[in-house]
């Protein structure tokens, strides 16, 4: 008989979570103004809004944080973490930030003025919000095959090179650098190909251009190279981040996801000249160049974390647990994002809710709809998040309307997957029954999905 699948690490301590009924939850998310992020975490169930800052650190992490050097300058903490980065991404150079989005004002600041064009694969909610508050644009070439929910494509958040090379052709003297997000987060998680990162540099050669990476989820997309890449199925994690970062002239890094710490970031660099620059903003918004608004204690947990997490055990109990929720979901015929990624399970909430306008925020609909009946706090990956077009002043959108349910890494059990998965059968047993969403009345001028506050049609 084979063996099932079962995760390579046990549980060593608990935390208790309160169980509220259905009323409790309406009065709580009308208070909320139908915004899950305010939300207060005892009124969450099984809490799906972020993978970011929330899996649960291992006895190791948790050693190095006693073992944290808190001196305000040359701590060693932050050498064990500069040691850490370029035993593993190979850069020479780098700077600790709080956060992923704080490593992108840094490195923005150098590098993005207004009217330039920064092309990439679905820009993420913060990097399109500091391109855009430096009123520059942002353009997304993410291949055809990401906006059908239902095409089976390996590696979906790969860059379309003809629409690349037509935005380098045409804007050339206005593109900073082109940016990978790995893995493609607003696609719905999916991975970026090796061979796709290679055909990006060399076309970034090319024209002369800086080639950067978004950084947040690089293991899980090093796993998915190896597994899906029939080239690299002989090769470890590590040596695949390798190689991905050998076309890398830079990176930002929001360490709370694949370094599984709860706070914590930073930038990498091959270029002095860059690091240069940079430290400037890094003083001024961060802290002093060797430790950035982090901890000594925070560096060392993110070092471990780093090793850790580039190792294939660790990511494929992870994956695994994403996967077991997605084909739970498809049993139930609710309409998903395949494959499916590596952090999280994308709800396609255009199928889901047919019969609404897109004016109604359908991902936010579904997401209230779901905390309502299960208490599972998911987020909104859709027209709120788009924020409206910094031109017209009109919602933008997008060819992908989802909720995404994001998987803390080590803090749930598979009991909880077959929870969340009733909630949501259970919302599209009743779908019919919903017949409008939400309009906005209060949004704040970027970014609103944080803020936003919403009424019921």
């Amino acid at each position: 008989m084979e063996l099932p699948f079962a995760e390579s690490f046990r549980i060593k301590m608990i935390e208790p979570i309160y169980k509220s009924s259905r009323e409790e939850r309406l009065n709580w998310i009308q208070k909320a103004k139908y915004n899950l992020f305010n939300i207060k975490s005892n009124q969450v169930f099984v809490d799906l809004l972020t993978d970011s800052g929330t899996g649960a650190m291992s006895d190791k992490q948790w050693s190095e944080m006693m073992l944290g050097d808190e001196s305000y300058a040359g701590a060693s903490s932050y050498y064990k973490l500069k040691n850490a980065i370029k035993n593993i991404m190979g850069f020479d150079y780098f700077l600790p930030t709080h956060q992923g989005r704080a490593a992108e004002n840094v490195l923005f600041s150098v590098l993005v003025k207004e009217g330039d064009i920064v092309p990439g694969n679905s820009h993420f909610d913060t990097t399109k919000g500091h391109i855009e508050f430096r009123k520059a644009t942002a353009v997304d070439c993410t291949i055809d095959e990401a906006f059908d929910t239902t095409k089976q494509h390996p590696f979906k958040g790969n860059v379309d090179l003809n629409k690349l090379d037509d935005v380098l052709k045409s804007y050339a003297s206005k593109v900073p650098f082109v940016i990978i997000t790995i893995t493609n987060n607003t696609a719905g998680g999916q991975p970026v190909d090796l061979d796709n990162i290679k055909e990006v540099y060399s076309l970034c050669q090319t024209y002369g251009k800086m080639l950067i990476f978004d950084s947040a989820r690089f293991a899980e997309n090093a796993y998915f190279i190896k597994q899906r890449n029939p080239k690299y199925a002989n090769s470890s994690i590590k040596e695949i981040v390798k190689e991905i970062y050998s076309y890398a002239d830079a990176t930002t890094m929001s360490a709370k996801k694949d370094a599984i710490v709860n706070m914590g970031g930073f930038i990498g660099m091959k270029s002095k000249s860059l690091f240069d620059k940079a430290s400037v903003y890094n003083i001024m918004f961060e802290g002093f160049i060797t430790y950035g608004g982090m901890s000594g204690r925070d560096m060392n947990a993110l070092a471990q974390g780093l090793d850790e997490n580039t190792e294939f055990s660790t990511l494929e109990n992870r994956i695994e647990q994403v996967a077991y929720l997605g084909r739970k979901l498809v049993e139930y015929g609710v309409p998903v994002q395949e494959p499916f990624g590596g952090h999280a399970i994308f709800v396609d909430a255009k199928r889901f809710f047919p019969h609404i306008p897109k004016e109604h925020y359908l991902a936010q609909t579904l997401a209230v709809e779901t905390y309502i009946e299960g208490g599972v706090r998911g987020v909104e990956i859709g027209s709120i998040l788009a924020d409206r077009d910094p031109i017209t002043k009109l919602d933008r959108f997008p060819k992908l309307e989802l909720m995404r349910l994001a998987i803390p890494r080590r803090t749930y059990t598979n009991n909880h997957m077959d929870y969340v998965a009733a909630t949501l059968g259970n919302v599209f047993e009743r779908r019919n029954s919903i017949k409008s969403g939400f309009r906005i009345t209060h949004e704040a001028p970027i970014l609103r999905h944080f803020t936003v506050e919403l009424e019921r049609i």
